[in-house]
């Protein structure tokens, strides 16, 4: 029998397709990878982006590289640092200037390297880089949020095989993060305690959709999965904002996510995959409803007609199954 499932965050009803339950081999998976050409991202080519505003090593690359993680701004940005802020009407439609940030996080010097293949070291340097971005953003009093993002693989919209992720930084909250806060807000209300707090207390006690766990950080197949394979990694502190999050907060983030990558590599062949940072708006850094999560989320089918029309999406694979599929390889991704 079909499930109709609620996801607490949003108040969105999703449909468990039980009775359609797809293994890892039952997708189609289009090949990640992209065709292999002139990278601008590698080392040796820093004069071909625009210039950097930040860059990260600590002399251990492989290479001898002189940089392991690089931030420049985005050649061609969503948003612009530059400008007033201002907004303007047209009869019922409200419109406002495109004043926000967009940059580039190179997560390594070299083409072809993924992000799960590198070292635990190597991974913390792309998370101190995303961190140190969001707080020097904060500075800028026109901002309210910021959004950190990966599209790996064509299916999943990058341009360029080189690994990178992406930060855009806005002048109001996005819809969803406006979502998420006004549900577990009333849920704090009702029941005096985070939604985050009861929902990673019932999983670590049921174990039925935990993919990985330390003393620090849990990963999730979500009970209210929209996509087949989705998982959550959320830390255990109470942390709202991920630029506030402690050190051993963010070395077991980054063991976590090289491992879970490594799972989903292993299980699905290697998908394209969209990747999320979930942080709480500047200035709520220490909302006690809320706390900063990861959204890793293969793609593995294309929505159509029902999906669009409804704003339910079905999902081939119940989160179980799909939890228990990645348990079983283990965190090396084998």
């Amino acid at each position: 029998m079909p499930d109709l499932r609620k996801d607490p965050l949003t108040g969105r009803w999703v449909i468990i397709a039980t009775e359609r339950a797809k293994r890892p081999r039952d997708f189609h998976n289009d090949s990640a990878r992209l065709e292999s050409s002139y990278s601008p991202f590698s080392a040796g080519n820093e004069a071909a982006t625009p210039p950097e505003i930040r860059r990260y090593s600590d002399g251990r690359d492989p290479d001898g590289a002189d940089w392991t993680v690089r931030v420049i701004p985005n050649k061609f940005p969503a948003l612009r640092v530059e400008g007033e802020m201002g907004g303007h009407a047209d009869g019922v439609y409200d419109a406002m200037d495109g004043v926000g940030a967009h940059e580039v996080i190179i997560e390594t010097p070299r083409q072809g390297e993924q992000l799960e293949e590198l070292p635990d070291w190597h991974m913390e340097l792309v998370l101190h880089a995303w961190r140190d971005r969001i707080v020097d953003l904060k500075n800028d009093k026109r901002l309210k949020c910021a959004v950190v993002f990966k599209n790996h693989g064509a299916a999943a919209g990058a341009s360029l095989e080189h690994a990178h992720s992406q930060l855009i930084a806005l002048p109001l909250v996005t819809t969803e993060l406006e979502l998420e806060f006004a549900h577990s807000s009333a849920y704090m209300n009702l029941r005096g305690r985070s939604v985050f707090t009861d929902m990673i207390a019932q999983e670590l006690d049921a174990q039925e959709r935990v993919v990985y766990e330390d003393a620090h950080v849990v990963a999730i197949t979500p009970y209210a999965s929209r996509h087949p394979f989705e998982v959550w990694l959320m830390p255990r502190a109470p942390y709202a904002a991920f630029e506030v999050s402690d050190q051993p907060t963010i070395g077991a983030t980054a063991r976590a996510l090289k491992a879970v990558l490594g799972k989903l590599a292993a299980a699905l062949d290697h998908p394209s995959y969209n990747m999320m940072l979930y942080s709480a708006p500047f200035g709520a850094e220490h909302a006690p409803h809320y706390r900063w999560r990861l959204r890793v989320q293969p793609k593995l089918y294309r929505l159509a007609g029902f999906e669009h029309a409804s704003g339910f999406t079905i999902n081939p694979t119940p989160p179980e199954v799909a939890a228990r599929h990645l348990r079983e390889i283990d965190s090396t991704g084998r």
